[in-house]
C-alpha cells in the first residue's frame, strides 16, 4: 500500500498565485468598470495608443489572442466611438486602427485608474521587495515556459 503524501506545511505556490491573481484581477476589473471601461478594453487602447501595432494582426499577436477575439473587442470599441478602423488602400487585407478623441479621453481616464491600481498593489511593499517580487515571478514564469 502506498503511503499518503504528507500535507504541505505551506500553501502551494500555484494556489497562492491563483488566489492573489484572482483578487488583483477582480479589483482591477471593478476599477475599470467604475471608470467606464474594462481590462480588455484598456489593453486594446494601450496598444492602439502606442502606435507600435497599428494593424489588427500585429495587435492580436502582441496581446496573445486570436484575430477573431481582437475583432470582437475592436468592434465593441468602434461601436462606442472609441476607435476608428479602415482598410489600407494599397493592401485591402490590412486593417488599420486609431483612437478617436473619445477613445483618447477614455484611455487617459483608464490609465489613471491602472496607475492607482498598481500603487495599491505596491502599497505594502518596499522598493526592494517590489524588485524581488518581480524577479521571483520572472523565475516562476521561466519554469513554466521550459
Amino acid at each position: 500500500m502506498t503511503p499518503m503524501p504528507r500535507r504541505p506545511t505551506t500553501t502551494p505556490i500555484g494556489l497562492h498565485l491563483t488566489r492573489t491573481a484572482r483578487l488583483a484581477t477582480n479589483a482591477f476589473e471593478r476599477a475599470m468598470a467604475d471608470a467606464g471601461g474594462s481590462a480588455a478594453a484598456f489593453q486594446v487602447l494601450v496598444l492602439v495608443r502606442s502606435g507600435e501595432w497599428n494593424t489588427q494582426a500585429g495587435m492580436a499577436e502582441a496581446m496573445g489572442i486570436t484575430g477573431a477575439t481582437l475583432t470582437h473587442h475592436l468592434g465593441t470599441l468602434e461601436a462606442r466611438g472609441l476607435v476608428r478602423r479602415w482598410r489600407e488602400q494599397s493592401n485591402r487585407r490590412v486593417q488599420r486602427v486609431e483612437l478617436t478623441a473619445e477613445g483618447a479621453a477614455l484611455f487617459d481616464r483608464l490609465r489613471h485608474v491602472a496607475m492607482r491600481h498598481d500603487e495599491r498593489l505596491r502599497a505594502q511593499l518596499t522598493v526592494a521587495e517590489t524588485k524581488q517580487l518581480a524577479t521571483l515571478l520572472d523565475k516562476v514564469e521561466a519554469s513554466l515556459r521550459t
